[in-house]
Protein backbone atom coordinates (compact mmCIF):
# COMPACT_ATOMS: atom_id res chain seq x y z
CA UNK A 1 0.00 0.00 0.00
CA UNK A 2 1.23 3.47 -0.85
CA UNK A 3 -0.13 5.87 1.81
CA UNK A 4 0.64 8.98 -0.26
CA UNK A 5 -1.36 7.63 -3.21
CA UNK A 6 -4.22 6.51 -0.95
CA UNK A 7 -4.44 9.91 0.75
CA UNK A 8 -4.31 11.74 -2.60
CA UNK A 9 -7.17 9.60 -3.92
CA UNK A 10 -9.10 10.45 -0.76
CA UNK A 11 -8.30 14.16 -1.23
CA UNK A 12 -9.54 13.93 -4.81
CA UNK A 13 -12.88 12.39 -3.79
CA UNK A 14 -13.35 14.97 -1.00
CA UNK A 15 -12.41 17.88 -3.27
CA UNK A 16 -14.64 16.65 -6.12
CA UNK A 17 -17.62 16.40 -3.78
CA UNK A 18 -17.09 19.54 -1.67
CA UNK A 19 -14.83 22.05 -3.44
CA UNK A 20 -16.41 23.36 -6.66
CA UNK A 21 -13.74 25.90 -7.65
CA UNK A 22 -10.69 24.48 -9.47
CA UNK A 23 -8.37 27.04 -7.85
CA UNK A 24 -9.59 26.08 -4.38
CA UNK A 25 -9.10 22.40 -5.24
CA UNK A 26 -5.54 23.12 -6.33
CA UNK A 27 -4.90 25.01 -3.10
CA UNK A 28 -6.25 22.12 -1.01
CA UNK A 29 -4.03 19.59 -2.84
CA UNK A 30 -0.99 21.85 -2.57
CA UNK A 31 -1.52 22.50 1.15
CA UNK A 32 -2.02 18.81 1.89
CA UNK A 33 1.02 17.71 -0.09
CA UNK A 34 3.28 20.45 1.26
CA UNK A 35 2.27 19.45 4.79
CA UNK A 36 2.77 15.76 3.95
CA UNK A 37 6.28 16.42 2.63
CA UNK A 38 7.20 18.44 5.73
CA UNK A 39 5.70 15.77 7.99
CA UNK A 40 7.81 13.07 6.36
CA UNK A 41 10.94 15.21 6.73
CA UNK A 42 10.08 15.66 10.42
CA UNK A 43 9.53 11.92 10.75
CA UNK A 44 12.86 10.94 9.21
CA UNK A 45 14.72 13.52 11.29
CA UNK A 46 13.22 11.92 14.41
CA UNK A 47 13.88 8.38 13.23
CA UNK A 48 17.58 8.94 12.74
CA UNK A 49 18.00 11.21 15.75
CA UNK A 50 16.48 8.70 18.22
CA UNK A 51 17.11 5.41 16.34
CA UNK A 52 14.48 3.61 18.44
CA UNK A 53 13.96 -0.13 18.01
CA UNK A 54 10.73 -1.63 16.73
CA UNK A 55 8.41 -3.99 18.64
CA UNK A 56 9.80 -7.05 16.85
CA UNK A 57 13.29 -6.41 18.21
CA UNK A 58 12.06 -5.36 21.66
CA UNK A 59 9.87 -8.44 22.08
CA UNK A 60 12.50 -10.85 20.80
CA UNK A 61 15.22 -9.26 22.96
CA UNK A 62 13.15 -8.92 26.14
CA UNK A 63 15.56 -11.20 28.02
CA UNK A 64 18.50 -8.95 27.13
CA UNK A 65 17.11 -5.46 27.82
CA UNK A 66 18.38 -5.20 31.43
CA UNK A 67 14.78 -5.09 32.72
CA UNK A 68 13.98 -8.09 34.95
CA UNK A 69 10.23 -7.55 34.42
CA UNK A 70 10.35 -8.33 30.70
CA UNK A 71 10.58 -11.75 29.13
CA UNK A 72 11.72 -12.19 25.55
CA UNK A 73 10.02 -14.24 22.89
CA UNK A 74 12.56 -14.98 20.15
CA UNK A 75 9.88 -16.52 17.92
CA UNK A 76 7.48 -13.53 17.88
CA UNK A 77 6.62 -12.05 14.48
CA UNK A 78 4.50 -9.03 13.54
CA UNK A 79 1.52 -9.43 11.19
CA UNK A 80 3.37 -7.55 8.43
CA UNK A 81 7.04 -7.31 7.62
CA UNK A 82 8.81 -4.81 9.83
CA UNK A 83 10.33 -1.90 7.89
CA UNK A 84 14.17 -1.87 8.00
CA UNK A 85 14.50 1.53 9.72
CA UNK A 86 13.82 2.95 13.20
CA UNK A 87 10.32 3.17 14.70
CA UNK A 88 10.11 6.63 16.29
CA UNK A 89 8.26 8.50 14.85
CA UNK A 90 5.88 6.71 12.51
CA UNK A 91 5.95 7.94 8.92
CA UNK A 92 2.45 6.73 8.06
CA UNK A 93 1.03 8.48 11.12
CA UNK A 94 2.96 11.69 10.49
CA UNK A 95 1.64 11.71 6.91
CA UNK A 96 -1.93 10.89 7.95
CA UNK A 97 -1.88 13.46 10.74
CA UNK A 98 -0.64 16.20 8.42
CA UNK A 99 -3.28 15.54 5.76
CA UNK A 100 -6.19 15.16 8.18
CA UNK A 101 -4.97 18.29 9.96
CA UNK A 102 -4.99 20.27 6.71
CA UNK A 103 -8.47 18.96 5.87
CA UNK A 104 -9.78 20.00 9.29
CA UNK A 105 -8.27 23.47 8.96
CA UNK A 106 -9.40 23.90 5.35
CA UNK A 107 -13.02 22.96 6.06
CA UNK A 108 -13.05 24.56 9.52
CA UNK A 109 -14.33 21.44 11.28
CA UNK A 110 -13.29 17.95 12.30
CA UNK A 111 -16.80 16.63 11.58
CA UNK A 112 -16.90 15.50 7.98
CA UNK A 113 -18.40 12.51 6.16
CA UNK A 114 -15.89 10.82 3.85
CA UNK A 115 -14.48 7.44 2.93
CA UNK A 116 -11.08 5.94 2.19
CA UNK A 117 -10.72 3.18 -0.38
CA UNK A 118 -7.72 0.95 0.30
CA UNK A 119 -5.90 -0.98 -2.41
CA UNK A 120 -5.00 -3.65 0.18
CA UNK A 121 -6.54 -7.05 -0.54
CA UNK A 122 -8.56 -9.01 1.99
CA UNK A 123 -10.06 -6.15 3.99
CA UNK A 124 -13.44 -6.84 5.55
CA UNK A 125 -14.65 -3.23 5.13
CA UNK A 126 -13.49 -1.34 2.04
CA UNK A 127 -14.01 1.54 1.62
CA UNK A 128 -13.92 2.66 5.26
CA UNK A 129 -16.48 5.32 6.21
CA UNK A 130 -15.57 8.16 8.58
CA UNK A 131 -17.47 10.95 10.34
CA UNK A 132 -14.41 12.90 11.52
CA UNK A 133 -10.97 13.56 10.07
CA UNK A 134 -9.48 12.74 13.48
CA UNK A 135 -11.22 9.35 13.40
CA UNK A 136 -9.24 8.35 10.31
CA UNK A 137 -6.00 9.61 11.84
CA UNK A 138 -6.62 7.65 15.05
CA UNK A 139 -7.43 4.51 13.10
CA UNK A 140 -4.02 4.65 11.41
CA UNK A 141 -2.47 4.65 14.90
CA UNK A 142 -4.39 1.51 15.83
CA UNK A 143 -3.61 -0.25 12.55
CA UNK A 144 0.14 0.19 12.87
CA UNK A 145 0.07 -1.15 16.44
CA UNK A 146 -2.11 -4.13 15.53
CA UNK A 147 0.19 -4.90 12.61
CA UNK A 148 2.97 -5.17 15.18
CA UNK A 149 5.35 -2.73 13.53
CA UNK A 150 5.09 0.39 15.72
CA UNK A 151 4.91 1.27 19.40
CA UNK A 152 1.86 3.31 20.42
CA UNK A 153 3.96 6.27 21.60
CA UNK A 154 5.73 6.44 18.22
CA UNK A 155 2.38 6.49 16.42
CA UNK A 156 0.68 8.99 18.70
CA UNK A 157 3.61 11.38 18.67
CA UNK A 158 3.80 11.15 14.88
CA UNK A 159 0.09 11.91 14.56
CA UNK A 160 0.55 14.99 16.80
CA UNK A 161 3.64 16.08 14.85
CA UNK A 162 1.75 15.92 11.57
CA UNK A 163 -1.66 17.12 12.70
CA UNK A 164 -0.93 19.75 15.31
CA UNK A 165 2.49 21.05 14.35
CA UNK A 166 3.12 20.59 10.64
CA UNK A 167 -0.46 21.05 9.38
CA UNK A 168 -1.03 24.14 11.53
CA UNK A 169 2.26 25.72 10.49
CA UNK A 170 1.62 24.98 6.80
CA UNK A 171 -1.94 26.28 6.87
CA UNK A 172 -0.91 29.45 8.72
CA UNK A 173 2.19 30.26 6.66
CA UNK A 174 1.72 29.19 3.03
CA UNK A 175 -0.83 29.46 0.22
CA UNK A 176 -3.17 31.78 2.06
CA UNK A 177 -6.50 32.33 0.29
CA UNK A 178 -7.07 35.56 -1.56
CA UNK A 179 -9.35 38.05 0.21
CA UNK A 180 -13.00 37.18 -0.41
CA UNK A 181 -12.31 33.47 -1.01
CA UNK A 182 -12.21 30.49 1.31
Amino acid sequence: MNPVATWNETLRSIADAHVPDIGDKARLFALANLAAADALITCWNSKYHYSFWRPETAIREGDNDLNRRTVGDPTWLPLVTTPPYPDYTSGFNNLSGSITGILELYFGTDEFEFSILSPSAGLTVNPRQYHHFSEAAQEVVEVRILQGIDFRFADEQARRQGRRRVAHWTFKKVLKPLPGTQ
